[in-house]
């Protein structure tokens, strides 16, 4: 009777298990399989129908588990063996990779984007070489986008620099041209990952005044050195993927997980928290941490940091940048030179 019992505990634990496993691998067979489609299908089906087969059919129950995870041993395996590339007909907004150089306190970086956009889709595309002074680095910001969910949103973060100029780096996919992107195929090996190094007026204006994003604007609070370094950490990634592409995954390696990666580089044992994947609430998370201002209440803090409405109004202005801090909360607000980009 014991051991019946027993094997009635394993089946109730492993068999959902397994069948999630098995969910998976299947998914990852049609989207990352062959790129016949049928061919795929014909994989992903045959591969989730053969493993249950093998859960309900064989016995003893051991038997057959062992079976289908050697099954998935063997997808997983062929799954990570997928490379990356750099050289796939790219949509024109990633087509270039940016690169960073250092010298001294300078950091010059060239495929800086600052498109000038008419719709989403239709720009005139400026890719520009900056140079910024890391001695003159002033603040850190981080922007929330958020386009539906109010749970999950895009982080982007930006450094501003005494001269008044604004770099902004977006962790994003690099999509191939006539490709969108997809929540549910983020999950496996469909986009590389791309670094958006840009001005404001390129990647914040695209989310508010042609996506429709509502963003919000929060200015960290945190050491130079310590900007500085997250900074460096950031440009030290951005030439490793010149060199070396690397996936881009909805789950371990996102927007939000790969800016928590950096922060760890430079500032380790920060402390995991399930807003790190709910994103959408990472500036209540903030908040509590003292990393935010915490001179209102957070509701207010939150309602005045929205600067969707002052984007927008904004437009393609030279000082694009000033005017969507115009009265946010732990910012200065001290006279500023106009966005000058040294070339």
């Amino acid at each position: 009777m014991r051991g019946k019992t027993g094997r009635i505990v394993l089946a109730v634990l492993l068999m959902p298990a397994l069948g999630v496993v098995l969910a998976w691998c299947a998914a990852a067979l049609w989207f990352d399989g062959p790129a016949t489609r049928w061919l795929a299908g014909a994989l992903a089906v045959g591969f989730l129908a053969g493993g249950f087969a093998l859960l309900v059919w064989v016995r003893p129950l051991g038997r057959a588990a062992l079976a289908v995870m050697l099954a998935i041993v063997a997808c997983v395996v062929w799954w990570l063996q997928i490379p990356p590339r750099n050289d796939r007909d790219w949509s024109p907004d990633v087509a270039r990779l940016p690169r960073a150089a250092l010298a001294g306190t300078r950091i010059t970086i060239a495929n800086v984007r600052n498109f000038d956009y008419r719709t989403e889709t239709e720009y005139t595309e400026r890719w520009e070489t900056r140079t910024y002074d890391l001695d003159r680095l002033r603040g850190l910001d981080l922007f929330l986008a958020f386009w539906g969910p109010t749970l999950i949103a895009h982080t982007i973060m930006s450094w501003e620099f005494a001269d008044g100029q604004h770099l902004a780096i977006s962790i994003e996919t690099r999509k191939e041209k006539g490709e969108s992107y997809s929540a549910l195929r983020g999950f496996f090996r469909q986009y590389e990952l791309y670094y958006v190094v840009a001005d404001e007026r390129d990647v914040i204006r695209l989310r508010t005044n042609y996506r429709g994003e509502r963003v919000y604007l929060y200015r960290l609070r945190i050491r130079p050195e310590a900007a500085k370094a997250l900074l460096l950490d950031y440009v030290q990634e951005v030439n490793r993927l010149a060199e070396t592409p690397r996936w881009y995954n909805a789950l371990t390696h996102n927007c939000t997980t790969a800016i928590r990666s950096h922060v760890q580089h430079v500032a380790a044992g920060r402390p995991w928290d399930w807003r790190i994947l709910a994103n959408g609430r990472l500036d209540e998370l903030g908040y509590e941490q003292g990393r935010l201002d915490t001179s209102l209440p957070f509701a207010e803090l939150k309602a005045r940091s929205d600067i969707s409405a002052q984007a927008k109004a904004a437009e393609a202005a030279a000082d694009f940048s000033r005017r969507i801090r115009d009265g946010l909360p732990g910012m200065d607000h001290g006279p500023r030179p106009a966005e000058a980009p040294s070339e």
